[in-house]
């Protein structure tokens, strides 16, 4: 078991605790930096867009491009002051997301999940929290969204390594958030049809802040 933890840690994979999450809540700024200058910060997908509104192919090769993909989200994760970006939102149609996000308490999280799941919640687990929820893909908009306080994924690391990533308060939302992406869905489709139109009219109301492709 030492040994194998000792290989994981060369193949760059997170350390996990006791019960086999992932801890990814050190070395966040050395780890998000090192990703980011790496990469191109490339424009964001709005709404609209085909590639957001479809899921996405798994992942399948962990190589060089998996790796240059990645730091170039985390790039345009910085450039659009997000807390988690999915492939699609930067037009690539893979099943990956990143994040650098705090929890309720402050603590910052920062990692990569391919082909992620997201655990079912038995009822009696799920208590919903209805804070406001935005997207970087539908600019300027925000609605309160009842999400469950917990979230827990399942997925692979960008070495191609199994993972599980769990997260409580806003940081679980992130993740239910950045999950939803990747099989087609952004968080406007969970909204009631008024709460929905409300969004879009925020939307087209104000200007983004960052580089957006315009959807012809």
């Amino acid at each position: 078991m030492a040994q194998q933890d000792t290989d994981q840690q060369r193949a760059g994979v997170l350390p996990v605790d006791d019960e086999g999450y992932v801890i990814d809540t050190e070395d966040c700024e050395e780890r998000e930096a090192a990703w980011r200058e790496r990469g191109t910060s490339r424009p964001i997908t709005v709404v609209g867009n085909p590639v957001l509104h479809k899921e996405c192919k798994d992942v399948t090769d962990f190589g060089d491009e998996l790796q240059q993909l990645v730091a170039d989200m985390f790039a345009s994760q910085r450039t659009a002051e997000g807390v988690g970006l999915a492939a699609n939102q930067i037009g690539v149609d893979l099943k990956v997301f990143v994040y650098d996000c705090p929890d309720d308490e402050g603590v910052r999280h920062t990692g990569v999940v391919c082909n992620p799941k997201l655990l079912e919640l038995p009822a009696e687990k799920r208590r919903l929290d209805d804070s406001n929820e935005g997207c970087l893909s539908v600019p300027t908009a925000y609605a309160p969204l009842a999400r469950p306080d917990y979230a827990e994924v399942t997925g692979q690391d960008e070495k191609g390594n199994p993972i599980r990533v769990r997260g409580t308060g806003y940081f679980a939302r992130c993740l239910q958030h950045e999950t939803d992406h990747l099989y087609g869905y952004l968080y406007i489709d969970r909204l009631s049809k008024r709460e929905r139109k409300d969004a879009l009219r925020q939307m087209a109301e104000n200007e983004p802040r960052y580089p957006v492709v315009a959807n012809d």
